[in-house]
């Protein structure tokens, strides 16, 4: 069966280099977590990748991440393609002023005809382990209509500040029942807090890793067409299309059911520049275990 990683990426900067996270090299041989997450699907057993980036940054993306992993994809059976996100995408006018893209439900919805298969959502710049994307992969290819991949919470903090998670709340079956998104979420000496709070370290949570397949893009532009009826107009300037968001108003109407497949895994990702160092050490860590090479993608 075909299987589809999609990559949002439109958050890109128009410059490279000069401190964009999404660039930012976690190993000697320059590979950024871009790599990595490609690798881990492609290992899967995902054959198409799809980068949704936004077309004024098409030319630069292709020259520093593209073209090479097109390289890598093609000697491996792998299709590429892009998907190009643009603000004025919209069922309505543009309202006046509007700068702010529309969120993680737009840029979905513009790969929507770049997507025959089941398919894995990811963000570009965090990295989610192998057990995600294979657990992921085998619930889609055995039938599953709808699933998220559960980090444990402890396994998503950064050292160096708060952080923004999803706390999942689910039944006796593991089906998601709600995302709770709790900001500022913080390490402590016994587990982690949020604004004094205490949270429980073990609690999965969403990273944004969703497996979906193509009938659900008739709901999210469903949806999309009522974000533009019903809260554009409250909101002209900052209103956000959000997955998470618009999955959460489903369950709560009983119309999707969305397995939750818990993950081991460490997640990483460079919320604070301080992060880096410790991103580095993370991944040399891993190839030194042999979880990965140092030729990344010899191993496929």
């Amino acid at each position: 069966m075909d299987t589809t990683l999609l990559i949002m990426a439109a958050g890109i900067g128009s410059r490279f280099g000069g401190g964009i996270k999404q660039l930012e090299p976690v190993d000697d041989q320059n590979h950024i977590i871009m790599d990595y997450s490609i690798h881990d699907a492609i290992e899967a057993g995902f054959n198409q990748v799809i980068f949704v980036i936004r077309r004024d940054i098409e030319k630069e993306f292709r020259e520093v991440i593209g073209n090479r992993i097109e390289a890598v994809c093609s000697a491996r059976g792998v299709r590429v393609d892009y998907a190009f996100q643009a603000l004025e995408q919209i069922p309505a006018p543009l309202p006046e002023g509007r700068t702010k893209p529309w969120g993680t439900g737009q840029a979905v919805l513009a790969a929507k005809e770049k997507i025959a298969s089941p398919f894995v959502i990811i963000n570009a710049d965090d990295y989610y382990g192998k057990e995600g994307f294979a657990a992921v992969h085998q619930y889609l290819v055995s039938g599953g209509t709808a699933c998220m991949a559960g980090f444990v919470l402890k396994n998503t903090l950064s050292d160096h500040g708060g952080v923004t998670r999803g706390l999942c709340r689910m039944d006796g079956e593991g089906r998601l029942t709600e995302v709770a998104e709790t900001k500022n979420i913080r390490k402590t000496e016994t587990g982690a807090e949020a604004d004094g709070v205490p949270v429980d370290p073990d609690a999965l949570v969403s990273m944004n890793m969703w497996g979906l397949t193509p009938a659900f893009l008739e709901e999210l532009e469903q949806g999309f067409e009522e974000f533009f009826r019903v809260e554009v107009p409250q909101n002209p300037l900052k209103a956000e299309f959000l997955i998470p968001v618009f999955i959460g108003k489903l369950l709560a109407q009983n119309r999707l059911t969305v397995q939750v497949l818990k993950t081991h895994d460490v997640w990483y990702g460079m919320t604070y520049r301080e992060d880096v160092a410790a991103v580095r050490e993370s991944f040399r860590a891993m190839r030194e275990k042999g979880i990965y090479r140092s030729d990344l993608y010899a191993d496929l």
